[in-house]
């Protein structure tokens, strides 16, 4: 269950993230050129469990997504790079989470690259500026609820393995986050991608107003609803 370091979120000094999971690429603090989108390296990790770790990997499915989010609950509450304010950092809840469904992780799928390998476009980040992205490819799956397909996006250009995918469906502004939701893709070993919707995250405007993020291209907002991953932040 692959989620890579993200890099997409700027906020005004550094954004990395902490501890197995994104850089801070998708929400970097304002002012930012370094970091991702906004989380922590290792909020996420690239596996619910610490890579390498085989015994991780034979635990059921459901257990893998709970050690995930229980070690993302920890890095929010503790880490010095948690999008919390410091304030309220020490006492947070925990993020909200709809229950593991492995019907929402897609695997053996084929990136379809995009024809122009140089084609980029300006994406609306919430701060009302632009980034500019390259189009990688999209991918094409089946979930409960629909058929679709997805683009994925790279912040430099050339050769890429790793995937952004910014994406809205129809729980966005009721159970979800309005502006969207992220999943960072690294390929199988096979060459292959993942689509794990049980690890879509909120990017860190989410959290911090600080955090200028990325969202999702039209051509990304689903019809249909995805319950799994990441629940809208409890207010206050």
């Amino acid at each position: 269950m692959n989620n890579t370091n993200d890099d997409h979120e700027d906020v005004d000094g550094d954004a990395r993230d902490g501890e197995g999971g994104q850089d801070a690429e998708h929400g970097r603090a304002k002012g930012d050129e370094g970091g991702g989108h906004g989380q922590a390296d290792g909020a996420h990790g690239h596996d619910h469990g610490a890579d390498g770790d085989e015994h991780h990997h034979e635990l059921p499915f459901d257990v893998q997504v709970l050690e995930f989010r229980r070690g993302k609950d920890e890095f929010f509450r503790s880490a010095d790079q948690s999008p919390i304010p410091h304030e309220l950092r020490h006492h947070y809840p925990g993020l909200q989470y709809f229950a593991p469904d492995e019907r929402f992780r897609i695997e053996g799928l084929r990136l379809a690259p995009d024809p122009d390998p140089t084609n980029t476009t300006e994406i609306v980040t919430s701060d009302g500026k632009t980034r500019e992205a390259w189009r990688v490819g999209t991918l094409e799956f089946d979930v409960p609820g629909g058929h679709a397909q997805l683009a994925a996006y790279a912040f430099e250009p050339g050769p890429v393995e790793e995937l952004f995918i910014p994406f809205r469906d129809a729980t966005s502004g009721t159970d979800t986050y309005g502006a969207g939701r992220y999943l960072d893709l690294e390929p199988e070993d096979d060459g292959s991608y993942a689509l794990d919707f049980n690890i879509a995250y909120n990017p860190w405007c989410a959290y911090a107003p600080q955090y200028s993020c990325p969202l999702p291209p039209r051509e990304n907002w689903l019809t249909f609803p995805i319950p799994a991953g990441e629940k809208a932040p409890l207010e206050g």
